[in-house]
């Protein structure tokens, strides 16, 4: 099934976010049709720019020597900060088909106190980068945080525009979701989508959730970029290259439970809504269940997906439900996906 995209200039959301207020309800309300998504076009041209220098580090970081890549795994966050591999559990065992590097693109060290630091390692860790002289990914740090304040800037604009609307469901009259989103908390995600195993070539009944299993982000709202594909060519750069198959990428399921592919253009931004949104208005904005899908690709073809997603969160303290702080859900959510964080 096809849904339309509701999209927004990226011009009208800093000059009249107040005019928005229609186009958000139908990208992020309660009717059958709801993504729980909206796009944001007509970005600055530096958007472009910044999205695809990344994305190929994606692929470049992913191709280090294996060594090399676990110099800058951080087990003390339970893998959320740098780089992790084959650590996260979905759909019930570990996840080889991706390789992430997390960070927070605005904040290196976060400012809390170091015993809320070591209650939450996973929320408020420092950062990891890769030496700024390691070869074949220089420019790693800076791209990730071009990219990423980017999108953070860009979703701060989305939430004060969410605020007329949100305001009508929060449990908490005295909550603003732009007030809600910390700099402290923010993290970001470039992923890798290793190409599908040469003995194992996917077939057009492969699952719907094959390349990501089906999930729901606990964020208050995630931005995405369009990822792109690269294909591996022996002793050259990777090529840009189309989607491999017309079935590959996200799908989505809508507020009545319709089951719908999203593309998002290379030149807009994406922003869906996560679960911390959903509690906080006590379940009449639903976060948004996606995954992601290989599709049927050629014996051998040897093409991966890069992308890039932010998640844009409270402070641990924040309460977000009658029983749960951001921080308690947050722990939940991560006992479900790593066997680490149930013993800490």
């Amino acid at each position: 099934m096809s849904t339309d995209v509701v999209s927004i200039s990226y011009q009208t959301l800093v000059s009249s976010p107040s005019s928005l207020e229609t186009s958000i309800e139908e990208a992020f309300g309660s009717h059958p049709q709801a993504l729980g998504l909206i796009l944001v076009k007509d970005l600055p041209p530096v958007y472009p720019v910044y999205r695809e220098r990344l994305l190929k580090l994606a692929y470049k970081f992913a191709h280090l020597d294996e060594d090399v890549r676990e110099r800058y795994v951080d087990p003390g966050s339970i893998y959320s900060y740098g780089w992790s591999h084959g650590k996260e559990i979905m759909n019930g065992r570990p996840d080889t088909l991706k390789g992430s590097y997390y960070a927070n693109p605005v904040v290196d060290v976060p400012d809390v106190s170091p015993a809320v630091k070591a209650a939450y390692p996973p929320i408020y860790g420092d950062n990891v980068w890769p030496d700024k002289n390691q070869s074949g990914i220089e420019g790693f740090e800076e791209a990730f945080k071009n990219l990423g304040r980017f999108v953070f800037d860009v979703g701060c604009q989305l939430a004060g525009a969410c605020q007329p609307f949100v305001s009508k469901y929060l449990t908490d009259v005295s909550l603003s979701v732009p007030e809600l989103i910390s700099t402290q908390t923010a993290k970001a995600r470039l992923l890798h989508y290793f190409p599908p195993s040469e003995n194992s070539p996917t077939t057009e009944d492969e699952p719907i959730d094959s390349w990501c299993g089906f999930h729901k982000d606990h964020s208050l709202l995630t931005g995405l970029c369009s990822a792109i594909f690269l294909r591996e060519q022996a002793g050259l750069e990777p090529t840009i290259v189309p989607s491999p198959s017309p079935t590959s990428g996200l799908y989505i399921r809508t507020r009545g439970g319709d089951l719908t592919k999203v593309s998002i253009p290379p030149d807009c931004l994406a922003f869906q809504t996560g679960e911390a949104l959903e509690l906080v208005t006590a379940g009449k904005l639903r976060a948004t269940p996606h995954c992601v899908r290989v599709g049927q690709t050629q014996v051998g073809a040897k093409i991966s997906r890069e992308t890039f997603a932010l998640f844009m969160q409270p402070d641990t303290h924040q309460r977000i439900s009658e029983s749960d702080t951001f921080g308690s859900f947050s722990k939940k959510v991560l006992e479900e996906h790593y066997e680490e964080a149930r013993v800490i």
